[in-house]
């Protein structure tokens, strides 16, 4: 993984902080446009920019100026970087049970790891499959299977599927059943799927007893007390 380490950069940001931006941005995917430095330069001018702007926006826009620019610059990076992260962790989350279900038939069907992520990703069409797609990519440039697939690890924000990844590096590396692997992380998959659904349910009462709190209760004493509001009004 490439890290930022220009010294004409590192004269406004500090490189450990730039670095720290760009894992953020390669874990965003292809759908990344940008880099550290540019995002980087991106807040700052708009920052400044708003910070003119409210300034001169009224009498005491000095007052308030300051707290909206530094909670705009603390924002930034959230709606831009980590929120666009977490969705992407919930997908390729959401994603890994029917990826990794239809590997281990591959493999179960007598096929290696390599050829076995090959049919996957054919059969596929997730943002997974994409990533394991450059993965295949990567290979044919000189790199083997495993550090193909532990430089993907650097770009895939979710734990679970690096995880697996993990595993998968290992078991290749010490000779251990690929299979027997698969079938566990497989079953940890559906396990935790269950639970989501489980904690989903779970949470229905509460959203139920919510709407019941804002439309229902108000709705009911509204046609109990109607007639005596239109009594004592035509009285």
């Amino acid at each position: 993984m490439k890290k930022v380490s220009n010294l004409v950069t590192s004269k406004w940001y500090r490189v450990d902080t730039l670095n720290k931006i760009q894992d953020k941005i390669i874990k965003l995917g292809h759908k990344a446009k940008f880099d550290a430095t540019t995002f980087m330069n991106v807040r700052l001018i708009t920052s400044v920019i708003l910070f003119i702007v409210i300034i001169y926006s009224g009498d005491l826009s000095y007052i308030y100026a300051p707290f909206l620019v530094v909670f705009y610059y603390v924002m930034f990076e959230y709606l831009f970087l980590d929120r666009p992260l977490k969705q992407r962790e919930k997908k390729l989350d959401h994603e890994a049970l029917n990826f990794f279900e239809i590997l281990t038939l591959t493999i179960e069907s007598g096929r290696d790891l390599e050829s076995a992520i090959e049919i996957t990703c054919f059969n596929t069409k997730s943002e997974l499959s994409d990533e394991f797609k450059k993965t295949l990519f990567e290979m044919k440039f000189g790199k083997s299977l495993m550090e193909a697939l532990e430089d993907m690890e650097k770009r895939i924000p979710s734990e679970i599927v690096n995880n697996i990844i993990l595993n998968i590096v290992q078991t290749s590396h010490f000779g251990n059943s690929i299979l027997d692997t698969m079938y566990n992380q497989i079953e940890f998959l559906r396990d935790k799927q269950i639970l989501e659904i489980k904690e989903k349910i779970n949470k229905i009462p509460n959203k139920v007893s919510i709407v019941s709190v804002i439309f229902i209760i108000p709705l009911i004493l509204l046609l109990l007390l109607g007639p005596f509001l239109i009594e004592f009004i035509g009285s």
